[in-house]
């Protein structure tokens, strides 16, 4: 790794605000502590606000900008088709954000690069996309985010319908089919909720607490565990 890639490596990395040790930042550098001590003093030097000693950690204070950014060609593909994929599948919301982020990045890239983007031949196209979906992904994202209790009006594969009442965890795509986590309350359990087989649905202004065993990441850990998702029905 080039001496000026891994300097912006740990730049990105305290980037977070938390604390991070020399060791820790060795690790993921693949280089010794010796080298990563060597690295902070040149950075404090050339006057980025690194704070910290060794045998404590480091930290960077909040508000530091970066040089625009440089990205590798696997990069630019990387974000190009992502943003592209959630242009086309995502809610309304996310469209326009991945549309704008689109925009930021080339802003930012010199000329050559922007021609390296602009020649991503990674498309997608969803025509099972209707506005009404996509607006129903932004609530359902919205109700995730704030922890707002969802009454949902749900109809299954089967045909049988059902109102549940449920605290929103997450969003899963799985290719061309959205799917809502959740705790629900009926059931005393997770389930997943194809959210094109959401017919009504009402943001309560009730709000939801993470409780032991009701998180996502106790999900996530229960489908590892399990091998696989509980699949939606």
């Amino acid at each position: 790794m080039r001496r000026a890639d891994r300097l912006f490596r740990i730049v990105q990395y305290l980037r977070g605000g938390r604390l991070i040790t020399a060791k820790a930042l060795a690790e993921r550098l693949e280089v010794s502590q010796r080298t990563v001590y060597r690295d902070i003093a040149d950075l404090q030097a050339s006057g980025v606000p690194v704070e910290g000693e060794a045998g404590v950690g480091y930290v960077m204070q909040a508000g530091y900008d970066l040089p625009p950014l440089m990205f590798t060609r696997d990069e630019i593909a990387a974000l190009t088709a992502g943003a592209r994929l959630i242009r086309a599948w995502g809610g309304a919301s996310m469209a326009r954000a991945a549309e704008e982020a689109l925009i930021k990045v080339a802003a930012v890239l010199p000329e050559a690069v922007q021609r390296a983007a602009g020649r991503v031949e990674i498309h997608a196209f969803a025509s099972e996309m209707t506005d009404a979906l996509r607006d129903r992904l932004d609530t359902l994202e919205g109700a995730v985010e704030a922890r707002r209790v969802l009454t949902l009006d749900y109809r299954r594969a089967d045909g049988a319908e059902s109102l549940r009442r449920v605290h929103p965890l997450g969003l899963w795509f799985w290719g061309k089919v959205w799917t809502l986590v959740a705790w629900c309350e009926l059931r005393g359990d997770y389930r997943m909720f194809r959210v094109d087989r959401i017919s009504g649905m009402t943001v309560e202004e009730d709000r939801f607490r993470p409780v032991r065993g009701r998180t996502l990441a106790d999900f996530y850990r229960r489908c590892e565990a399990e091998g696989a998702p509980p699949l939606p029905r």
